[in-house]
Formats: C-alpha cells, structure tokens, sequence
C-alpha cells in the first residue's frame, strides 16, 4: 500500500495532490498523515498544492514553503512549529497573530500525534529527499543553544545574564508601550472582577504588594529587577516612600528614568542599570522581587535570596512575585521554545521549593499565595493590545518577532489556566535575635 492510498479514513477530507499533474513523491499531506492519527480538528495545506483536513475547519496550517515542512521535520515539537511559524513558512489562518489562543488550544485538544513506523519514515524521507533532513538556518530572532551560550560565559554567570535579559527585554521600548499599556508593566496583574481594565488591575497588584510590605511615606524601598519602574514610581507617588529600582536592562532603566522625571517624582525614585548583586548595601525597609526570580537560576536562591536579606533591615519584609512550576517535581529548565525566543536560561521552581530556600536564607515566611488565574486574565489583555496595535509592533520589530510574541503570550496564557504553572507571591521579614519582626497578629493589609 503506498503512502498516498494509507489509512484514508483518518482525516476527514483526503489529501488534494498538487496542481500541474501527478506528484512523483510524497505530499505534505502524506506527511501529516504519517504522524498522526484520527479526524484532523484544523485543515493543513502544503506548498505542493496538497492537503487534508475538513474543508470547513475554522483553523488551517498552511506550511508555504519546504524550508518550513523541513524545520517541522528536523526540530520535532515546539521548537521546529516555532521556528516555521516565527519565519513565516508556517501560517496560522482562522486567528489573528497577535493572540493565535485558539488556534493552541484546538491543537493540545484535539490533535492526535503518533511516530510513523521505521518504515514509514524512510519511506518519506527517500521520497523527500535526504536533504530535507538537513536543518535550515534558524530565524534571526532565535538565541543560540544551551551549549554554545558557554562563550558568553557559565550559566547565570553576570555577562551571561546580562546577554539573556538584553535578549528578551531591549526589543522595544515602543513596542512594550503598546502591548504592555501605560503602566508599562510586565508581569501578573491583580484583578478584583474580570471586567478590570488591565490599567485597574496593575494598580491593584502594586497596592497589594505595599501593602504586604506596610509601605508608609519615608520608608527606603529596594525594587530589584524593577522593569521600567512601575513599582518605584507607584510605591513613591501614592505612598512617599523613597524608592530605588535596579534592572540589567540599560533601555529598561533609561525609559523609567525618563518616566520618573516627567512625573516629577526626582528625589522620591530612582532606576539605575545594575545587577542585584550590586545593589547598595543599605539597610532598606522593605524589598520588592517581581519577576527577577525566574532569571537567576534555582541553584542561585540561596545566594539571591541572602543578598536581599543582607539589604533589609531587622524587622523589614520581602516580597517576592514569581512564576513557578505547578509542584516541586517539575524539571527546572524551559522547554525548547521558551529557552530559545523568550527567556534564554530562564527557570522555574515549584512553590515548596521556593518557599523553603525563602526559609533556609534566614527569612520567616508569613503569607504565600497563587495568582495563577491572574497572569491567565492578564495575558489575555496584553494578547488584545497587541492585535489592536498590530501594524504598529511589526513596523517597530518585525513580524517574526511580533509572531514570537503573540505565540509565547498566548500559549502562557493556556499553560496558566490548565494549571501547568503558577504564580506565587511569598511575604516574610527579615527577624531580629529575639524573634522580634513588627509583624501583626493577623495581616495588616486585609480588611
């Protein structure tokens, strides 16, 4: 039985050869009927004319090119799928590119992968081509592998950290503004309803976080891995607190810098370009870490977290924010497509281990809690901000890496509502000899 007449009954509509006569190999459709199985919940169209799927899916693949059907084949799983779709030789029809949410969903729902047999895959690939298992270049807009990010040093080595923020963050100042909002605030929103404006909920969650911390006017707050500022110039506008922000990201810094002097709070907050292991070696009142923790690598914590106590005062509170695994089980480091498009060396703990190393690093933990709903409702707002101000973000940075980011926002968003990750706020103080903390009978930012 040849390829072409294999298993027809799995897809709901046979595989249309390609226009101008008979093909003298496999299709792309034969591909795709190759690795997997059952009705095709999306149409997929090939370059060669081919294709297979139900003619009136709502969704279709196109693959356009066969640079791209050879990234499928020579990177299986989320890293070649990323590296046809950023390039352009993989298209997604039936939603818009700034939030492909749906398009995600319907395929970890319903799409039904298996490994050809031997001899299947030999026979494809004879057909193919043996060049087709030759891996093309990847996208600019990649990070080098693992293995070859050692010339920028050891893993979350200073360089090495610097390169991996430079990659992610200094993208676009512009761009983040449109995408971000004008809070210019990139990590989870608090919402009090889901009818919260994201402007509404970024407010909520720095007002959470000050008042976790019992920020009072005069108090000295250290914000570390500040992004543009939005907690420096929050917790120094609405509480007189004096704040200083520190961040590797040199446009991140210049940006809330410049924001800081046009609301004219000089003199209240301040976002310098610096490592954490830099940060002034002041007794500060109170430190904020909102989303720096997934940067520095767990086997780090305890030398992050002893720093930030070596900087709070006996009797101050930290409070950290970040993205964890959903246990202590997980494997630590990203997928492929996290790894190499968004968050080079990035890595995730379960919230038990977090809160331990929090513990082990002379901290007293008092209140934990998970805001994974949020950073579901939170990612959804950036995906509509991103199609509304579409053209914009390509004519700022291009659409392969406009693509990376309606890609990586909404499958975040899917792994957060499926519980595949979380987002844990952990409190606690910094103690005195006696045990001696300022900290209330019960907390003292709840009603």
């Amino acid at each position: 039985m040849s390829l072409t007449d294999r298993d027809q009954g799995a897809a709901s509509v046979p595989a249309t050869p390609p226009a101008g006569g008979r093909h003298t190999g496999p299709t792309v459709a034969d591909v795709v009927r190759a690795v997997t199985t059952g009705p095709l919940p999306v149409r997929i169209t090939g370059y060669d004319g081919s294709s297979v799927g139900p003619s009136d899916a709502g969704i279709t693949l196109a693959i356009r090119s066969e640079r791209g059907l050879s990234y499928l084949l020579t990177a299986p799983g989320d890293l070649g799928m990323a590296r046809a779709y950023v390039s352009g030789d993989l298209a997604l029809q039936g939603v818009h590119p700034g939030d492909p949410y749906e398009a995600l969903r319907v395929l970890k729902d319903e799409l039904r992968l298996r490994p050809p047999s031997l001899a299947e895959g030999l026979g494809l690939v004879r057909g193919l081509g043996w060049e087709r298992l030759l891996p093309p270049p990847a996208p600019p807009q990649e990070a080098q592998p693992r293995w070859k990010r050692v010339m920028n040093g050891l893993r979350h080595s200073r360089v090495r950290d610097s390169t991996a923020i430079s990659h992610h963050y200094d993208v676009s100042n512009a761009f983040y503004e449109k995408v971000l909002g004008p809070s210019m605030t990139y990590t989870c929103a608090v919402f009090r309803s889901p009818d919260d404006t994201l402007e509404q909920a970024q407010a909520a969650k720095y007002d959470l976080v000050a008042g976790k911390l019992a920020l009072k006017q005069g108090m000295r707050l250290l914000d570390v891995g500040c992004g543009w500022g939005g907690m420096v110039r929050h917790a120094a506008r609405e509480y007189g607190v004096k704040a200083l922000g520190v961040t590797l990201s040199k446009a991140q810094a210049q940006w809330a810098q410049a924001a800081i002097e046009r609301e004219g709070l000089t003199g209240l907050a301040e976002v310098r370009h610096m490592d954490y292991r830099d940060a002034p070696a002041e007794q500060f009142d109170a430190i904020s870490s909102i989303g720096l923790t997934e940067h520095i690598g767990v086997r780090n914590y305890p030398t992050y977290f002893g720093a930030l106590r070596s900087r709070l005062r006996r009797g101050g509170r930290l409070l950290n924010h970040c993205i964890t695994r959903a246990d202590n089980r997980a494997p630590h480091r990203s997928g492929a497509f996290i790894d190499r498009y968004v968050f080079p060396d990035g890595e995730l703990a379960g919230p038990g281990r977090l809160v331990s190393e929090v513990h082990d690093a002379g901290f007293e933990v008092h209140h934990e809690e998970n805001l994974r709903q949020h950073y579901a409702l939170t990612l959804a707002a950036w995906c509509r901000n991103l199609v509304e101000h579409w053209d914009f973000c390509v004519s700022e940075v291009g659409a392969g890496t406009a693509r990376v980011w309606g890609l990586y926002m909404a499958g975040s968003r899917m792994a957060f509502e499926r519980n595949g990750i979380q987002l844990h706020q952990v409190l606690a103080t910094h103690n005195g000899p006696d045990g001696g903390n300022g900290y209330p009978l019960r907390p003292d930012w709840l009603p």
